[in-house]
């Protein structure tokens, strides 16, 4: 097993114990409005009730939790750059130039998508059983020829090594707790008050569970400001504690990220066979970045920090809103080029 790979499986892991922690701590918060559940499984499950609770709720709560966050951060991710699924009609050179990378590289052929920007980069997104290399039409006017082979041979082993999949995982929290996502935002699109209506809802789905432990007269002010107190101390609290878990994450997503970059470098390397294309991509692109206006960053979008080719933003039509992918985590680009020159000797 390589070091790549003892520190996917090890990152991996710890993010599975974040998700677990916060799946435990949803599920304490809640106890007091879930305890008739609690207490129905006890009694349907020939178990006891903590076992119950784990085989019945705890554990089908983790693995959805796990599904959602790669599933909408995946669509919400493709969504922000404006990018669409392309088929072999409307691309066909692109196609088969990965679908030829793929061959070599003896791996299923991944879903394309094309971002409507200008700015050329790329990058990655995964699930655990599929993922989708998504490329800027700036990158496929910018490269062509070796360059932009090595630049998808790149994409193509992030989604080979499965790191794709993790760092995927890796940015939904540090996203969450940050606002740029709000997976409860699409259930009202363009509603300008969908926080409310969610408030809304929740408080008088608290006050109707309430009903069994609130010690007050049901519609009594005691009552009402006792339910109020219970929710807006839950959400506080759990809003306190969802900060506290993302933190781990981003040092695990970072940490994971420089060592990523160098690897799938190194692996598109030998898998093209031509280092200096790869050397040549990142120059190219690194020094067209570096002549680019700053852009305004208030429209910052920083869900998938480190999974770009480059630390660079992508530009959005029309030109005043712009998504920016902050990737503090990437190695210089200079010692990205130089490793991949001690491979050149290499091979």
């Amino acid at each position: 097993m390589g070091t790549l790979t003892r520190r996917i499986l090890f990152t991996l892991s710890l993010l599975l114990a974040v998700d677990l922690a916060v799946v435990l701590t949803v599920a304490a918060l809640l106890t007091p409005w879930l305890a008739p559940l609690r207490a129905a499984l006890a009694r349907v499950l020939p178990v006891g009730s903590a076992i119950a609770w784990w085989v019945a709720v705890v554990a089908p709560s983790l693995l959805a939790f796990v599904w959602a966050q790669l599933r909408y951060t995946r669509r919400q991710t493709l969504a922000a750059v404006d990018a669409s699924v392309v088929g072999p009609e409307a691309y066909p050179a692109l196609h088969d130039r990965v679908q030829r990378l793929c061959q070599q590289a003896d791996m299923s052929v991944p879903t394309l998508a094309v971002a409507e920007s200008s700015v050329p980069n790329s990058f990655a997104v995964g699930t655990f059983g599929s993922a989708t290399v998504v490329v800027s039409e700036g990158l496929l006017s910018t490269l062509d020829g070796a360059a932009l082979d090595a630049v998808l041979a790149h994409e193509l082993m992030h989604v080979k090594n499965r790191d794709a999949t993790v760092m995927t995982l890796a940015s939904f929290l540090p996203a969450l707790t940050n606002g740029e996502y709000g997976p409860l935002d699409d259930l009202l699109p363009g509603f300008p008050s969908r926080r409310v209506v969610f408030g809304a809802v929740g408080l008088a789905v608290a006050a109707v569970l309430s009903v069994r432990f609130v010690d007050a007269p049901v519609g009594s002010l005691e009552f009402a400001l006792a339910v109020a107190f219970l929710f807006a101390a839950t959400v506080g609290l759990g809003g306190v504690l969802l900060g506290v878990f993302t933190a781990p994450v981003v040092v695990l997503a970072r940490s994971l990220s420089r060592a990523r970059e160098f690897a799938a470098d190194r692996s598109a390397a030998r898998l093209t066979g031509n280092p200096s294309a790869l050397v040549e991509a990142l120059e190219r692109l690194d020094d067209g970045a570096a002549a680019t206006p700053e852009r305004d960053k208030r429209r910052a979008y920083d869900g998938v920090r480190g999974l770009c080719f480059l630390p660079h933003g992508f530009e959005r039509s029309p030109p005043d809103d712009t998504f920016h992918v902050e990737t503090r985590s990437h190695p210089p680009t200079d010692e990205r080029i130089a490793r991949l020159r001690r491979v050149e000797i290499e091979l």
